[in-house]
């Protein structure tokens, strides 16, 4: 009898790696990058990591994909396992790095040749092959173009379609849209977006939070090299109870009117997780708009005054600052 194969559950499981690296100088303590970062892919999904530069993102995908090895831990990528079948992972899997690795000067079609033939692809099939990603990612008209001569989201889509020339089961994006203007950003979600409907797998690593939003089915939140929180996006914004506000003072609070606004809004039913940023105090409230008055009259009554104000549904960035203590990308004072 002759069983079909089954196809991996998990595209990518990873359980406590961990990465540290020398410090620049002998006299340097050593940098812990990744302390024991744990997560599961399932096949077919984009699964985004989500942090700040130096949080670690690169480094977990550097050790996923086989370009430096974990100090500790395990992980099966595509159902291979990451340390004792190291050349079985890199046949599965595809890369787009944060920097382009096109040569450029190579033209668009020269460079996915180029990579076809380091995968052992050749003569009319590997001809097909780059025909079709030029037509898929609209560079058909520039596949004779140097490389150089593209523009920026020209360029990151031919990385995009360079990682894909070997049919991998498994796509790391790492910071695929950094650097994109808005409407070339979009353009690059579409694409992505697209790439998981033929059964692809991909991880995803941004810190643009919208992006996570849009693309990923789940998410995990990674600060100082560690997981700090997991889920779909839904389910991590569901836990954040009532409406994010905003308020915009006319004036940079000193620390004495801090904490007299600090007391008034504690004050407050419904109100809770106040920060402060310079001029901006945000706050999550329930009841919405309808809370503002007393807002308005807390910030009176701290002898400031309000110039804007805005209100909002939570958002990743609420679930970053719930979890990590501050704001994505800033350090914040919590009251």
């Amino acid at each position: 009898m002759v069983f079909a194969a089954v196809e991996p559950v998990w595209a990518i499981d990873a359980v406590d790696l961990v990465k540290t690296y020398r410090g620049r100088r002998r006299a340097d303590p050593p940098v812990q990058a990744v302390r024991g970062i744990t997560l599961r892919v399932r096949a077919g999904t984009i699964f985004g990591l989500l942090g700040p530069n130096g949080a670690g993102k690169s480094t977990t995908v550097r050790m996923l994909a086989t370009l430096t090895r974990p100090d500790a831990g395990s992980a099966t990528v595509a159902g291979h396992d990451l340390l004792r079948h190291p050349w079985e992972v890199r046949r599965s899997i595809g890369i787009v790095p944060q920097r382009s690795g096109a040569d450029p000067d190579a033209t668009g079609r020269e460079n996915l040749l180029l990579q076809g033939r380091l995968y052992g692809l050749g003569g009319a099939e590997l001809a097909r092959r780059a025909d079709e990603l030029l037509d898929r990612f609209g560079l058909a008209d520039a596949a004779g173009r140097l490389a150089r001569t593209y523009s920026g989201g020209m360029l990151r889509r031919l990385d995009v379609a360079i990682g894909l020339v070997s049919r991998p089961a498994v796509l790391f994006l790492d910071e695929p849209t950094t650097g994109l203007d808005p409407e070339a950003r979009a353009v690059m979600w579409a694409e992505i977006e697209a790439l998981t409907a033929d059964g692809l797998s991909i991880l995803l690593t941004t810190h643009y939070l919208e992006e996570a939003d849009r693309l990923a089915s789940r998410v995990a939140i990674i600060e100082n090299g560690q997981v700090v929180v997991e889920g779909t996006p839904d389910e991590l914004k569901s836990e954040l109870h009532g409406d994010a506000v905003e308020l915009e003072l006319t004036a940079t609070p000193d620390a004495r009117q801090v904490e007299a606004l600090r007391i008034r809004l504690a004050a407050l039913p419904g109100v809770g997780e106040v920060t402060f940023t310079g001029r901006a105090v945000r706050a999550r409230v329930d009841g919405g708009a309808a809370i503002l008055p007393a807002l308005f009259a807390a910030v009176d009554g701290a002898g400031l005054a309000t110039a804007a104000a805005t209100v909002a549904r939570p958002s990743l960035d609420d679930v970053y600052l719930r979890h990590v203590g501050h704001r994505f990308g800033r350090q914040e004072e919590v009251a």
